[in-house]
């Protein structure tokens, strides 16, 4: 069985854009703001070991070989619905990659994942997928959503988040110890409703304004 791998962002810049976001009294506009930039930082990290491929190009002064990298070979993963809030920021570092868009749902007495949409791009052998959700909670939608992703056999998958909490990614790793995790703060763990402690809220409800 792999080592699970957490990779956890302390960049000053990152700290300081959470710290901001968890603050009750940020508006919808702030917070939406504030996670694009946060995204679009997260976005560098997650793509620091991305493949390249040499390519001859010419400057104005003489010919050289450099190096680009496939951004069509990405895909973002969405989990629905607030996975969206970090697409933007992705997408301004990877503007090649493809979207796709899982649709799960938390059922309020079990805490399971339900699945009602999935829609990824074609050829998903050949892809590298990053999975896209701003919480890891109790850890179901995020192992449920990789579960039905590696049903399609994507060259390679990680997961990304704001903010993760123990018993979320003990459970996540548990199903998924070969899956690596990518998360700006671990956070001290959840309430009786499970969510995190302390946390920032529900993200979606943040992202978009409603209750």
């Amino acid at each position: 069985m792999p080592n699970a791998v957490v990779h956890h962002l302390t960049h000053p810049l990152i700290q300081h854009k959470l710290t901001l976001m968890r603050d009750k009294e940020r508006s919808t506009s702030g917070f939406r703001r504030l996670l694009h930039e946060t995204a679009l930082l997260m976005a560098y990290e997650l793509t620091r070991d991305m493949p390249l491929h040499a390519v001859e190009i010419e400057t104005p002064l003489e010919k050289t070989t450099g190096f680009l990298i496939d951004g069509k070979k990405t895909v973002f993963a969405v989990i629905l619905r607030a996975g969206a809030g970090l697409l933007d920021g992705m997408l301004e570092v990877v503007p090649g990659a493809r979207v796709g868009h899982i649709g799960l749902y938390r059922d309020p007495k079990t805490l399971a994942a339900v699945e009602y949409y999935f829609k990824m791009p074609e050829h998903l052998g050949e892809r590298d997928v990053i999975v896209l959700d701003p919480m890891l909670a109790t850890g179901h939608s995020a192992a449920a959503a990789v579960t039905r992703l590696k049903a399609e056999r994507p060259r390679s998958i990680r997961f990304a988040c704001l903010l993760a909490a123990p018993e979320g990614l003990a459970h996540f790793h548990g199903l998924h110890p070969d899956v690596p995790v990518t998360t700006c703060a671990i956070d001290r763990g959840l309430d009786d409703h499970g969510y995190i402690l302390p946390g920032l809220g529900d993200a979606g409800d943040r992202i978009f304004g409603t209750q």
